[in-house]
């Protein structure tokens, strides 16, 4: 059966990749920090027969206007302007990495507003309280920019560092083009909104239903951190993909979508198609 293709739509604030009834329930994709809305794509074309499978070009990325002041807060208020944009109330949200992160931070003022989540690789706080291992973490990733690299010089090399075991190439291809893509401002403006992100005190009050996706092989989002994380949230599903880096839906697209799915299945069921 041949895959739909999205349709690539942008307004000049928010540009994004759609696959689905219009009717459907949304099931918004969010993005890492070297990412794009067309990292989902393989999961727009899976889940977009029952769903309105969208993914957003964060702020910066893409066709997306960039933030005049970039923080994990301003972005959780661009996304909860994206979701009025593109009409989608009671969302499911997917969001990766630093997308995660915008989930956490969005549901602390819309607690009760998504039908459900899922925060695949993420963390609820950068670092640890004394700031060395931020300040280390920042250095590496933006030194290579500051001597003289660019994004495409460097995607290669930093994708590589970012996954598991055999990987799929095509992801791989794809996940190369992504990060190569990425803007410089935006990049070190993304980098630099992580420290001080802390929702770890929020995790408890989390009331929708959850899943958390770790893969074993991640260095960024380490599969014990995510774990203890899920623990703290009521009911929580944890799953964890054995061989797996960083980049879950591009490594193993295969073993993100049968989880994701299994999850949608169990506690959403009523998620689907509502044609009128």
């Amino acid at each position: 059966m041949q895959q739909p293709t999205p349709t690539i739509t942008s307004d000049g604030r928010f540009a994004y990749e759609v696959v689905g009834n219009p009717d459907a329930v949304p099931l918004i994709f969010l993005h890492g920090i070297g990412g794009a809305a067309r990292a989902w794509r393989n999961q727009l074309s899976t889940f977009g027969d029952r769903f309105r499978a969208i993914a957003w070009d964060m702020p910066g990325y893409g066709g997306s206007a960039p933030l005049a002041n970039v923080s994990i807060a301003a972005l959780a208020d661009a996304l909860q302007q994206f979701l009025q944009q593109v009409g989608a109330a009671t969302p499911i949200l997917v969001g990766h990495s630093i997308g995660g992160m915008i989930v956490q931070q969005w549901l602390v003022q819309h607690p009760r507003a998504a039908r459900a989540i899922v925060l695949a690789q993420t963390s609820p706080a950068f670092g640890k309280l004394d700031g060395d291992w931020q300040r280390s973490f920042i250095a590496a990733r933006l030194g290579p920019l500051d001597r003289g690299e660019t994004m495409a010089s460097l995607a290669p090399s930093l994708v590589r560092e970012l996954v598991g075991d055999n990987p799929d190439e095509r992801g791989m291809e794809l996940a190369r083009a992504c990060m190569a893509s990425v803007p410089e401002a935006s990049y070190r403006a993304m980098m630099l909104a992580l420290v001080g992100f802390d929702q770890r005190h929020a995790l408890g009050n989390i009331a929708v239903p959850t899943m958390l996706l770790s893969g074993s092989r991640d260095n960024n989002a380490p599969a014990p951190m995510m774990a203890k994380m899920a623990s703290h949230i009521p009911s929580a599903r944890y799953i964890e993909l054995a061989g797996v880096g960083h980049l879950a839906n591009l490594e193993r697209p295969d073993a993100f979508n049968e989880a994701l799915n299994g999850f949608l299945e169990s506690n959403v069921a009523k998620t689907q198609v509502t044609s009128q």
